[in-house]
């Protein structure tokens, strides 16, 4: 193998490799011969080095101090920005982190790779990302979400932007900025599949799928999930692996076991797919993350996250006890009422009612809301009570004002046949975006239709978000663990060009730590640690024995 260069200790020799020999072969040699113990590479240490982002120390995911996690963060420009959390991590434990400020220290520009954030898109314009996006076109990627125009991924949730900022958000500022990612520097291709209320569909997804892997990326994030198989979905991972893309993905937020009640796309089975779960500031499990002892692979710090956001977001409550215009009267006659409404927990609650569910009834109810300047809007409500199948109720827009059944927009026409359950209804109405929008529900029944009880709309909300440059968030979820793992494999193949998708995973699955709160809830019981996934060495594969 090789000739001694120095007696590190009684038993530890450093040894200079042979003429024409790589670190791999001769490692394999001297694990074959009997007379020594262990052999390993002659591993170089750098300097730890910091990022110079203004919240930095907020970032306990980087480096856990045992700190305070603040929810009021103020841009460099002066601008107050406010971020929310749940107030989870409790007891944090200093120490406990992804162990990358010596990995730093050897590297932290992975701008060689190119990582896709597939996901509700990426505010490529915020000043932590803006030097760090995929130069592949003038938008940074596409849109697949069937919401907006389809050349830009521009982001109207804030979700995609969260994901990207952790993944690879600038460390080294030469512009005004707050947060560091994974990567200083990074190559982020923004791919939107979901719309501004989280939602996208098997074709939106393959799409994405596709698109990325088609152009070059060779890590992508989906922080994303639903329960059903779905083979279509299984094949775009499937053919990612064919193109040696490694695809990180989110283990789910149900506090259930993916064994039992399986999520998807965590649940996939490709070598090349790594699920996560989420850990605390303490490391343990975090309390509302999914686990999976054959499905979820590693964990890594997903409460009280703080990184990039798309904007201003806002509610609109509506108290339903005034405003609307009922069949061009004000409401309290024949049809749609005010009225009240004993919840689950026994507490009234406001709700608007149609009193008269009647035969060739149609009853209209609407009111205006002032959307104007929002770049995204997204109306929220409950319906409960009876719609007789044959009628339908409808829910509409229109920007122009005025009744929304008369030349406005159809958002939803169906019945409903549980009285006792109550629906959840998100429907995007960002294209109302004026002052003069107008929403309203419309109860339309057929001849002879009688005897059901009708159409209760209650717990009314518009969220909306306005674009910004300043903007940034902390939340809670295995969402922000899964891009936390992508940036990680994002750097080690900017580290090591020739690692194929198996090297990466490897890398990341092998040298995690052993986690307490992980041990059979995940395949490796480990939590990712970057510093020693940039050190690892891969069993060295190819190699046989020549007898001389």
């Amino acid at each position: 193998g090789g000739s001694v260069q120095a007696q590190l200790n009684r038993n530890v020799v450093q040894v200079k490799l042979g003429a024409g020999k790589t670190v791999a072969e001769t490692l394999a040699s001297y694990s074959n011969d009997s007379s020594v113990e262990y052999a390993q590479p002659n591993y170089i240490y750098h300097v730890s080095a910091v990022p110079n982002s203004t919240k930095y120390a907020q970032q306990w995911a980087f480096k856990n101090t045992g700190q305070t996690i603040l929810n009021t963060y103020t841009q460099p420009t002066g601008t107050a920005v406010t971020a929310t959390h749940n107030g989870l991590g409790a007891g944090a434990v200093s120490g406990s982190d992804m162990n990358i400020e010596p990995a730093w220290g050897i590297i932290s520009d992975c701008s060689n790779v190119v990582v896709a954030v597939v996901d509700s898109g990426v505010n490529y314009n915020n000043p932590d990302l803006t030097t760090n996006m995929w130069a592949g076109n003038a938008k940074h990627g596409t849109n697949f979400s069937g919401e907006g125009d389809a050349t830009d991924p521009m982001d109207y949730a804030g979700h995609g932007t969260h994901v990207a900022g952790i993944i690879g958000a600038d460390g080294n500022k030469t512009v005004a900025g707050l947060v560091t990612g994974v990567c200083w520097k990074a190559n982020i291709m923004a791919v939107r599949v979901m719309d501004s209320t989280g939602s996208g569909t098997t074709a939106h997804i393959i799409q994405g799928i596709n698109y990325a892997v088609t152009n070059g990326a060779k890590v992508i994030n989906m922080s994303l999930g639903g329960s059903t198989f779905d083979q279509a979905f299984y094949d775009a991972i499937t053919a990612a692996q064919t193109s040696d893309v490694v695809v990180v993905v989110a283990a789910g937020n149900s506090n259930s076991d993916n064994e039992t009640t399986a999520t998807y796309p965590c649940n996939y089975s490709q070598p090349n797919l790594i699920c996560v779960a989420a850990l605390d500031q303490a490391y343990a499990l975090a309390s509302f993350s999914n686990y999976g002892a054959t499905s979820v692979d590693v964990g890594a710090p997903g409460t009280n996250i703080l990184s990039t956001w798309a904007g201003t977001a806002t509610t609109i409550s509506e108290s339903l006890t005034g405003g609307w215009i009922a069949s061009g009267a004000a409401t309290g006659g024949t049809g749609w009422a005010y009225g009240t409404f004993l919840d689950g927990n026994n507490v009234s609650q406001k709700a608007l009612f149609d009193s008269n569910y009647t035969a060739n009834a149609n009853h209209r109810a609407y009111k205006n809301f002032n959307l104007s300047g929002k770049d995204a809007a997204i109306m929220n409500f409950y319906l409960a009570g009876v719609v007789n199948s044959g009628d339908s109720l409808n829910v509409n827009m229109k920007s122009s004002g005025g009744d929304p059944f008369s030349g406005g927009t159809n958002l939803v026409n169906g019945s409903f046949s549980s009285p006792s359950q109550f629906f959840s209804n998100s429907f995007a109405i960002g294209a109302c975006n004026t002052a003069g929008c107008t929403l309203g529900f419309n109860l339309v029944s057929a001849a002879g239709s009688t005897g059901a009880s009708g159409p209760l709309v209650a717990f009314f909300s518009i969220d909306t978000l306005t674009l910004n440059t300043t903007s940034y968030n902390t939340i809670n979820g295995t969402s922000m663990a899964s891009p936390a793992v992508a940036g990680l494999a994002t750097m080690l193949r900017a580290y090591n060009p020739s690692y194929t998708y198996a090297d990466v995973v490897n890398s990341i699955k092998n040298a995690g730590t052993a986690t307490a709160s992980l041990a059979g809830k995940t395949v490796t019981g480990k939590a990712v640690n970057v510093m020693s996934s940039l050190s690892y060495i891969n069993t060295p594969t190819g190699l046989a024995a020549v007898v001389n």
